[in-house]
């Protein structure tokens, strides 16, 4: 019963860090973008030309560095997409200590779709 116990409770701290991450990621991403915003609105400007955009990491990163509104608010957008592929890396542990092994490789396939899918849309951007 001890073991049952721990294992529940174990579980049970999972839950609270996977319902904190998500919180955590939505509130982090809608600060980033707000701030975006705010850029724009002080400086007049999303910080790039008409039809220019930053669309790799590296350009998004550069344009944060350099304080682009249009940037920064793209590294929000970036933030909250990932949001939600952590929470499928802490389900991956959650389940490893479970010991439920046919959740644990569904959850995998499931990350690797989203880790194909991310690079499939980056690179067809």
């Amino acid at each position: 019963m001890s073991e049952k116990n721990s294992k529940a409770q174990e579980m049970h701290k999972v839950e609270l860090i996977i319902g904190q991450i998500l919180r955590i990621g939505v509130v982090v991403s809608a600060i980033v973008i707000a701030l975006g915003i705010i850029l724009m609105l002080v400086q007049g400007t999303g910080g790039y030309p008409n039809g220019v955009e930053p669309n790799s990491f590296q350009a998004i990163f550069a344009g944060v560095i350099a304080l682009k509104p249009y940037a920064v608010m793209m590294l929000g957008l970036f933030l909250l997409i990932l949001t939600p592929t952590l929470r499928v890396v802490v389900s991956i542990y959650a389940f490893a200590v479970e010991k439920d092994h046919l959740y644990v490789w569904i959850t995998t396939v499931v990350l690797i779709i989203l880790i194909i899918a991310s690079i499939i849309g980056y690179l067809g951007h």
